[in-house]
C-alpha cells in the first residue's frame, strides 16, 4: 500500500514538472509568434486590448518563458527555489496569454491556471536547498561584480560616451562590451572611457568564462557518468523508494543479487569496488558512508531502505547515525561483523540487526544434523 502511494506521488510530481515544462514551452512559442509574424485569429478580449500593448505581451511573455525554462529545470532538480519562481510565474504567464487575446495563446491560458493546483499539491516533493559549487559561486560573484562595475563606471563616465544618458543605458553597453557583441551604437569619445571600455572587455570575457565553465563542468562530468554506467545527479534527484546499500563488502554481490531488479545505489570509496559496480551498470556514488553528502547524492531522503555493510562495525555505527539523520523513517538494517557489536548498532539506529557469522553458524550446524536449514539446495555449492 505505501508503494502504491509513494508511486502516485511520484507520478503527481512529475505531472507538476511537465506541465510546468509545457507552460514555458508555450509561453516561448505564442510569444514569438506574436512578435515575429503576428496573429491572424483574435481571441475573444482582442477587441479591448491595444495592439501595443498585444505586442509587449509577446515580448514579455518570450522572456517569461525562458526563465520558466530556468525555474522548470530547478523542478526537475526538487529545488525549493524553483517550486517559488514557477508559482510566481505561472499567473504571469496566464495573464500574459489574457493580453495576447489569441486563440493561439489561449491553451497558454488554460494550462496555466491547470499547473497551479498541480504544483501547490506537491509543495512538500521539492524541498532541496540550492547548493552552489564554489566555482559556481565564483562564476555569480565574478558576472555580477563585473556588470555592477561596467554599470556604474559607464554611467559616471556617460558624458565621455555617445548616447550614453541613464543607468540603463550605461548597463546595456556593459552588457553589449562584456559579451563582445559590440553594436557600435554607444561609443566612448575620450582616452578615458576607451581605457575603461577595455577593462570592461577583459573583465568581461573572463567572467562569462568563469560562468560558462561552471554550467558546462558538471554538464561534461554527467556525460562520462553516463559513459561510466552511473546515474546523473538529476537522475539520483528522481529516485524513489530505492535501497541504499553503504559500504562494499563480501556480502554486497549476494545482496545485490537477491535485490534483483529493486533500483539500488551504493556508497563506497573503495576503488575496486567503484570499477566492479561501474562495470556491472550498478548504481554507485563515490564517498565516505558516514559523510552527509554521497547520501544526499544517492538519494537517502526518499530511500525506502538502508544497508549498512561496510565489515567495520565502527563504520556501520557512523553511517548509520548519518543515515538515520537524513531520514529517520527509512528502514535500516545492519550486519554486525562481531556479535558483541549487535546492541551497539541497534542503539545506533538500526531498525534490524543481523550477525552473518551467528546465522552462518546455525545453518552449518543444522545442515551437519540432518535439519531443514530453510536455504535452497541450489544456493549451497
Amino acid at each position: 500500500m505505501s508503494s502504491e502511494r509513494s508511486q502516485s506521488q511520484v507520478l503527481s510530481m512529475r505531472a507538476a514538472v511537465l506541465a510546468s515544462s509545457l507552460v514555458a514551452f508555450l509561453s516561448l512559442a505564442t510569444g514569438l509568434a506574436n512578435i515575429t509574424i503576428g496573429v491572424t485569429l483574435d481571441g475573444p478580449l482582442a477587441p479591448y486590448v491595444p495592439d501595443i500593448i498585444q505586442q509587449a505581451a509577446g515580448f514579455t511573455g518570450t522572456l517569461t518563458g525562458f526563465v520558466m525554462l530556468l525555474s522548470t529545470w530547478a523542478l526537475r532538480r526538487r529545488l525549493r527555489v524553483g517550486w517559488y519562481a514557477t508559482m510566481v510565474l505561472l499567473p504571469f504567464t496566464a495573464a500574459q496569454g489574457l493580453i495576447q487575446a489569441s486563440v493561439y495563446s489561449m491553451p497558454l491560458v488554460v494550462l496555466s491556471l491547470l499547473s497551479i493546483p498541480t504544483l501547490a499539491a506537491n509543495r512538500r516533493r521539492f524541498d532541496r536547498d540550492v547548493a552552489l559549487s564554489n566555482t559556481q559561486v565564483a562564476a555569480l560573484i565574478a558576472l555580477t561584480g563585473t556588470l555592477a562595475y561596467g554599470t556604474a563606471g559607464t554611467y559616471a563616465l556617460r558624458e565621455d560616451f555617445t548616447e550614453v544618458e541613464s543607468l540603463l543605458d550605461a548597463f546595456y553597453y556593459t552588457i553589449v562590451t562584456a559579451s563582445t557583441v559590440g553594436y557600435g551604437d554607444l561609443t566612448p569619445m575620450t582616452q578615458e572611457a576607451r581605457v575603461f571600455s577595455l577593462s570592461v572587455v577583459v573583465l568581461g570575457t573572463a567572467s562569462f568564462a568563469v560562468a560558462l565553465g561552471s554550467v558546462l563542468g558538471p554538464a561534461i562530468e554527467a556525460r562520462f557518468a553516463r559513459a561510466l554506467g552511473t546515474m546523473t545527479d538529476t537522475e539520483y534527484d528522481l529516485l524513489e523508494d530505492h535501497v541504499i546499500i553503504l559500504g562494499f563488502g563480501d556480502l554486497t554481490e549476494p545482496l545485490l543479487e537477491e535485490l534483483g531488479d529493486r533500483e539500488t545505489v551504493v556508497v563506497s570509496q573503495n576503488k575496486e569496488a567503484i570499477s566492479w559496480c561501474r562495470a556491472r551498470d550498478i548504481n554507485v556514488v563515490v564517498g565516505d558512508p558516514s559523510e552527509e553528502e554521497p547520501l544526499t547524492t544517492a538519494g537517502i531522503e526518499h530511500a525506502s531502505a538502508v544497508i549498512a555493510a561496510t565489515e567495520s562495525d565502527a563504520e556501520d555505527a557512523f553511517a548509520i547515525l548519518t543515515a538515520r539523520e537524513l531520514n529517520p523513517d527509512a528502514r535500516i538494517v545492519a550486519a554486525a561483523t562481531a556479535r558483541r557489536n549487535l546492541a551497539k548498532l541497534r542503539r545506533a539506529g538500526a531498525d534490524k540487526v543481523l550477525s552473518p557469522a551467528l546465522i552462518g553458524g546455525r545453518l552449518l550446524g543444522r545442515t551437519a544434523l540432518g535439519e531443514n536449514s530453510g536455504i535452497d539446495e541450489e544456493d549451497w555449492l
